[in-house]
């Protein structure tokens, strides 16, 4: 029977993208979203890597816990020889298939401390999969704590308006959302006007999945081309933008879907707030500024073509980063489940987070 984490309260947990079996992985193939709703299912690590590579499954907490996974069927499919090395060698291809996402290596290193510990092969399957389970439970509480760090600092009374990029929702998350787990909050106090979704290209996350999610859960969304944010802001009608991350940095810089810094700048010029919400497992205070971040390139296919169609001269030279990189002096607040960094700079991260 497929197990997901149950809410602590009586909140929605949303469309959930990641199904556990014990001997097998469940994950909606957000590539096909939102004409088909196809499960694939798989039973060892290679299958997991794959998917993080292909954009199976995305979103940078979602791509931690699948990989937790990853390594738990590594250990269940184990051939009992050397079954250390073969779960180490899952462990290097989970941790290959993205190259900017922390959550991956965190949740990597997580599940690595339990595995040097285990003595045997059965030991290791059982703690494991029961690590990998916490990890997605616990994903699960810090999207419900940020949400509510969230909406305490922003304070509403009456309904607003925001906008947001890419999709941090329950399909990118252990079910409930990082940015849009805000957006939920505010929708069940009866304080979210409406939210505007940005396309965001090249993957059309925000097309493709956001308002899908949003409108499939009855929450009021409205779709605008990336270019039409500016548009938007200057009608005075949103007060926030709020976007989730894939990494920040000690000084409290932010790399997320490429965009992100240009609404930064958008919102600081039109005196919205921009705020940013992500577990802390996406806090890397090994790094110092988002300049040390690797940033992922993707084939120029991807903005050439979509699904076959061409869009562009073919073999045209095409700059395709995954990520950008928003500096913290363009960022108003940091949530985590830990709390809420305000004008984020190396200080203040270093008070929440050590």
């Amino acid at each position: 029977m497929a197990t997901t984490p149950k809410p602590s309260s009586e909140r929605g947990i949303g469309t959930v993208a990641i199904r556990w079996h014990g001997s097998s992985l469940e994950l909606l193939d957000q590539r096909l979203l939102p004409g088909e709703e196809h499960w694939i299912t798989l039973e060892g690590a290679a299958g997991v890597a794959q998917s993080i590579r292909d954009m199976v499954v995305r979103g940078a907490p979602a791509i931690g816990i699948s990989a937790a996974y990853g390594v738990a069927l590594a250990a269940r499919h184990a051939g009992g020889g050397d079954w250390k090395a073969e779960i180490k060698q899952s462990i290097r291809e989970l941790a290959a298939s993205r190259p900017t996402a922390v959550n991956l290596f965190w949740a990597l290193q997580r599940m690595e401390r339990v595995f040097h510990a285990c003595h045997s092969l059965d030991e290791a399957e059982k703690r494991l999969a029961n690590e990998a389970e916490a990890i997605h439970e616990e994903d699960l509480a810090a999207n419900f704590a940020m949400a509510d760090h969230a909406l305490e600092f922003i304070g509403a009374e009456k309904p607003l308006s925001v906008l947001t990029h890419c999709n941090t929702g329950a399909l990118a998350t252990g079910g409930y959302g990082t940015a849009l787990g805000v957006v939920r909050r505010l929708h069940e106090e009866k304080l979210l006007k409406d939210v505007y979704a940005d396309e965001t290209r090249p993957w059309l996350q925000g097309g493709r999945l956001t308002a899908w999610e949003l409108s499939r859960d009855g929450i009021p969304v409205t779709l605008n081309a990336d270019g039409a944010a500016a548009a938007i802001l200057a009608r005075n009608d949103v007060r926030w933008v709020i976007v989730g991350a894939d990494r920040i940095t000690a000084n409290g810089d932010v790399v997320n879907k490429i965009g992100t810094y240009s609404l930064a700048v958008l919102a600081r010029h039109h005196k919205v707030g921009f705020m940013v919400v992500a577990p802390s497992s996406t806090v890397d205070m090994a790094l110092e500024s988002g300049a040390d971040v690797p940033i992922e390139e993707r084939d120029g296919i991807e903005v050439r073509e979509i699904r076959g169609i061409p869009l562009a001269p073919e073999g045209v030279n095409v700059f395709n980063p995954v990520f950008d990189v928003t500096p913290a002096n363009l960022i108003d607040a940091i949530v985590t489940e830990k709390g809420v960094v305000h004008n984020p700079n190396i200080t203040g991260m270093r008070a929440l987070f050590g």
